[in-house]
């Protein structure tokens, strides 16, 4: 079943375990159809990416949501949301061949965990601890005279083990595990996903439930800086693996607003430290509305000015203008932001409008806001262009 990002509803036959599952599971907007039943309204939203969902005794309902952004453009968004720099134009990920979004991610983080790998497996040291027979590191005192008073053997020791089982190849082995699982991955692509599942055979996965290791990017991994950014956004995506009453639902969604965001705020920052090293960024910095501080906000993102204080506020909306206009509740949201921060002027920044920038005077409070535009559909230099030239009017905004 093929969806496309934030097309008209579309009625489908289902059996309602499946409809109720993606409804409760909000990989789409799911309802079932009052004027017929066995039938249930779908329309994809905000997510994109492919779901299977298996009900015992029918065959499994494949559900993708295809974005409205050319897959190789998402791509972009996602390496620059991710390393926060320009290297990702530079034919690092080639995803060009691949029009749907799950084979092309498959694909990419398939090239760059061999990329990782030519050279071997990355090794490092880990703490271990254990029961032992003979004494090896560190004798753990308290845990021996806790678990073994009065006893000889085993001993509690912990030591450093210098092994593959490290953060950098865990996190890798356990994107490739979650990528053979999901559907739609084209054959050629999970054979070679499977080869290097292979070559991480001596690697423990991360069990689903468990932290993702934390790993710091130093000059000895620096091969694999690339697999782990993009392994990563497939452990932090949105991945549906639910079995209640043997229903089972196995899936990857990204989240476009999200993704959107990220990108923004990234590449905002990143224009602020080349134009205006003064300044500072925060990113979702808490504040109050309320003298009692009792109503919490968080926008995207703050400027601060070389005397700390506020001096700009943005607010990204993966939301494309439509005939009516962008929704009030965005105006008055960011009315709230300029109140609280005591900014005249703020910032909301869409994924597309009708015109590149619109800007409103709010009556008795000497506040503009303003909403600018930005085409995904241009190439990268041509879409960084436009974020340069927003990151200049937020640094000359006029204070109160």
């Amino acid at each position: 079943m093929e969806l496309v990002e934030h097309a008209p509803a579309v009625r489908r036959a289902l059996p309602d375990p499946v409809g109720r599952a993606l409804a409760a599971t909000a990989v789409v907007d799911a309802s079932p159809d009052p004027y017929a039943p066995g039938h249930w309204s779908l329309r994809a939203g905000s997510k994109v990416g492919a779901v299977a969902v298996t009900v015992p005794g029918s065959a499994p309902v494949t559900v993708r949501v295809t974005p409205k952004v050319p897959v190789v453009r998402l791509f972009f968004l996602l390496g620059y949301s991710l390393v926060g720099n320009r290297s990702w134009r530079d034919g690092e990920v080639d995803v060009a061949e691949h029009s749907d979004l799950v084979p092309a991610l498959a694909h990419a983080v398939e090239r760059q965990v061999d990329r990782a790998l030519r050279q071997g497996l990355l090794q490092g040291y880990k703490d271990m601890e254990e029961s032992a027979l003979v004494v090896r590191g560190r004798l753990r005192e308290a845990e021996q005279i806790r678990r073994r008073f009065g006893a000889t053997l085993p001993v509690e020791v912990a030591y450093d083990e210098f092994t593959t089982d490290i953060a950098e190849n865990r996190i890798l082995r356990t994107a490739v595990e979650r990528l053979l699982r999901l559907p739609g991955v084209p054959r050629a692509v999970r054979r070679r996903l499977s080869h290097q599942r292979a070559r991480l055979a001596d690697v423990t996965a991360i069990v689903r439930g468990q932290p993702i290791p934390e790993w710091l990017p130093t000059r000895i991994n620096a091969r694999y800086h690339h697999a782990l950014h993009l392994a990563r956004a497939v452990l932090d995506g949105i991945s549906a693996e639910h079995a209640p009453g043997g229903l089972r639902i196995d899936g990857f969604l990204f989240d476009m607003n999200k993704l959107f965001e990220d990108f923004v705020t990234v590449a905002l920052r990143q224009a602020f430290q080349t134009m205006s090293p003064g300044h500072s960024v925060r990113l979702q910095d808490s504040h109050h509305l309320d003298e009692a501080a009792a109503i919490r906000m968080r926008p995207d993102l703050v400027l601060y000015g070389p005397d700390g204080a506020p001096c700009s506020v943005v607010d990204a909306k993966y939301k494309a203008e439509k005939r009516g206009g962008y929704p009030d509740t965005d105006l008055y949201q960011m009315l709230a932001y300029c109140t609280a921060l005591d900014l005249r002027e703020g910032h909301l920044v869409y994924a597309k409008g009708n015109a590149p920038h619109a800007a409103h005077q709010v009556r008795h409070a000497g506040i503009v806001i303003h909403q600018h535009a930005l085409d995904l559909d241009q190439e990268p230099t041509g879409l960084l262009a436009e974020v340069e030239d927003l990151a200049r009017q937020l640094v000359n905004t006029p204070r109160v």
